[in-house]
């Protein structure tokens, strides 16, 4: 069957889409106008009435899914504005420099949000998201297509499959920050003069997502055909695991417990699911043992493994697995621009926060992420212990760029998620050897300057950020959102069997992932922790495991929304500010980069290896859950006022 590009954009396609980008009344759902082409008007008979702009329109529908890197400051689906925020942001694992003009500055660090918000106001808008336009746009191909000439009986079943798992996944999408939302089941308008689409509940929006993708699944190969053309569409390991997490999201605690999240609001099915239901974990184990055994038998995915032992090797694999178009490990990517140009036009996740750049509005990891990553042999950082063992000299890495002679020390994917001090500016994409200067994070350093003073640019706590950056390395490179990748679903699975009492072989997949890094067992590495034999303290582990091997990837995020951890929402977060030393312990808050590297030159000193360290609390901004406790309304959006007013039947959440 015929296959077209493999860049599935918003862009126009040389014939306008229906239901595509089109501007949305704001009295009505959805999309309710026609686009005009160039030159003339589409409708629906047209579209449907040819196979190639049919299979256009499919094209069109890819662009509308969701991309999590922002990439512009225009955009159709605000959660791809950079003058939005990342939710990770939200997270204790990074803060957002960019100050008050980021859209989640005065709403969430403040504490303002109401549900008269306007646009780029919340971090993942109802009706700014092109969520209800692709909704509409999947019920029209799946609604007309059996119609299209031109198109054999099994392109046109494999056509309804993808269609279904994008309407799944932007349900999936809205789900997770909203809970039940209105169940929409044919291409309706949004034009009617009045109309009833009131909120479906928690289950059963679980169940219409999970039904779409259980339908699609049988329909849609393994793997993509031909991963040169057809890279980013979607196939059956990734329909079922896009079930697994939806199954892992409603199973979780904050819609599945004894009370409901928002105290006293026992009535609303839209929240919960009206009790505790154990028999919620079992059917994501059911989904997972699925997925695992149908990769065990079909193949086709694997995580990247490194080529050598080296933490740098190790490095290098994590790297390739959530970056590279051809990635082993990615199951669906989506993707909105071509190539990382970096001086294009393009307001891309580079261009807007690459700490080589000269745009610095970007996103810096704190000094509780830092702690979360092992030493490179997978026993537990700890900073104060470690500090008094003496270790605090290879914190981060043995040796510089002047020596030639770097040993990273650390958890090789802290590398790519954090820069730290010493790191060097560029790696190999096929060998993982580092090159370049050494990063200087130290206070008055080359590139860290003075900016912990204030809190901004790209070293505000002390550390760069790295994560989809990776420098001038990230050049020239095409750019893709791994919209869920295979360790996750190993993390996933682990999560299910510890949650129906299988700790020991839920431990067996977190090990899965630490091998491919080079580091040991968890229980192995944690032996005061009793992780065979105490839940909690496993899952806790899981959690820690997800944010380091998900970091900047949303994980994080819905990872303490859906286990209600405002104790971590809550919790003060904090930078880390070191300061060079010279040979006599004073302190030297000068560069050495073009200050004292000049080897032979009167000011000249080696590259320094000395330092003192100090935490420091982060306050630009102090947030308003710090001070004023985690309210349990933040767990879900806020609807527009506006959309509630239109009286089709949603229902306001708690709090709100």
């Amino acid at each position: 069957m015929k296959r077209n590009t493999k860049w599935f954009t918003c862009a126009a396609m040389g014939v306008a889409m229906l239901a595509a980008t089109s501007c949305v009344d704001d009295m009505t759902f959805g999309s309710a106008f026609l686009e005009k082409a160039p030159g003339g008007s589409v409708t629906k008979d047209t579209v449907f009435n040819n196979a190639e702009y049919t299979r256009q329109f499919l094209n069109n529908l890819y662009g509308m899914q969701y991309y999590g890197l922002p990439y512009k400051n225009k955009s159709n689906q605000e959660s791809s504005n950079i003058y939005v925020g990342k939710v990770d942001a939200l997270t204790d694992l990074y803060i957002f420099t960019y100050g008050s003009s980021a859209g989640i500055y005065n709403p969430y660090f403040m504490g303002q949000h109401t549900a008269n918000y306007g646009i780029r106001q919340d971090k993942f808008s109802y009706t700014k998201n092109l969520i209800w336009e692709a909704v509409r746009g999947c019920w029209l191909l799946l609604e007309n297509i059996d119609n299209v000439p031109g198109l054999g009986e099994e392109e046109k079943t494999y056509m309804k499959a993808q269609a279904k798992c994008i309407m799944a996944s932007r349900y999936l999408d809205v789900f997770r920050h909203y809970g039940g939302v209105p169940i929409i089941r044919a291409s309706f308008s949004g034009t009617d003069a009045s109309y009833d689409y009131p909120r479906g509940s928690v289950e059963e929006t679980v169940n219409f997502i999970v039904g779409l993708l259980d339908e699609a699944a049988p329909d849609l190969p393994w793997t993509v055909p031909n991963p040169a053309t057809d890279n980013g569409r979607w196939n059956r390991a990734a329909a079922l695991a896009y079930k697994c997490r939806t199954l892992q999201f409603a199973a979780s605690p904050l819609f599945n417990a004894d009370q409901p999240y928002y105290p006293g609001v026992t009535d609303n099915p839209a929240i919960w699911y009206g009790g505790y239901r154990a028999e919620l974990w079992q059917q994501l184990l059911q989904a997972c043992e699925a997925f695992f055994n149908e990769l065990n038998a079909s193949g086709g995915y694997h995580l990247q493994q490194a080529n050598g032992t080296r933490p740098e090797d190790y490095r290098l694999a994590y790297r390739i697995g959530y970056s590279n178009l051809d990635s082993p490990e990615t199951l669906l990517s989506t993707r909105v621009i071509d190539y990382d140009a970096f001086k294009s036009s393009h307001y891309n996740w580079h261009q807007w926060g690459a700490p080589l750049g000269k745009i610095h509005r970007s996103y810096c990891p704190t000094l509780e992420y830092m702690e979360m990553f092992p030493w490179k042999d997978g026993t537990p950082f700890d900073y104060d212990r470690d500090s008094i063992a003496g270790r605090q000299g290879e914190m981060f890495m043995i040796g510089n760029a002047q020596t030639g002679n770097i040993q990273l020390t650390r958890d090789p994917r802290m590398y790519e998620e954090i820069i730290v001090n010493g790191d060097r500016t560029s790696i190999d994409w096929n060998t993982g050897n580092m090159s370049g200067r050494s990063f200087e994070a130290w206070y008055g350093g080359y590139d860290a300057r003075t900016n912990t003073d204030q809190e901004n640019g790209s070293w505000g706590t002390g550390f760069g950020p790295i994560k989809f950056l990776m420098n001038d390395d990230m050049l020239r490179r095409y750019v893709q959102w791994p919209s869920i990748r295979l360790s996750e679903m190993y993390l996933i699975y682990a999560e299910a069997l510890a949650q129906t009492g299988n700790l020991a072989k839920a431990i067996e997949q977190v090990d899965i992932v630490r091998a491919r890094v080079g580091m040991k067992g968890l229980a192995t590495c944690n032996p005061d922790k009793n992780l065979t034999a105490d839940k909690d303290a496993l899952i806790e582990e899981i959690l820690r495991e997800r944010a380091c091997e998900l970091g900047m990837e949303d994980a994080r995020f819905f990872d303490l929304i859906r286990y209600k951890r405002a104790d971590v929402f809550e919790k003060q977060l904090h930078g880390l500010n070191m300061y060079r030393l010279d040979e006599n312990g004073a302190r030297r808050d000068q560069p050495w980069y073009g200050n004292d590297d000049k080897e032979g030159t009167e000011g000249y000193m080696p590259f320094p290896t000395k330092y003192d360290y100090m935490r420091f609390p982060l306050d630009n901004p102090t947030r308003y859950w710090w001070t004023n406790g985690f309210d349990p309304k933040w767990y879900l959006s806020p609807f527009p006022a506006t959309e509630v007013n239109k009286g089709y039947g949603l229902v306001q959440n708690p709090g709100w």
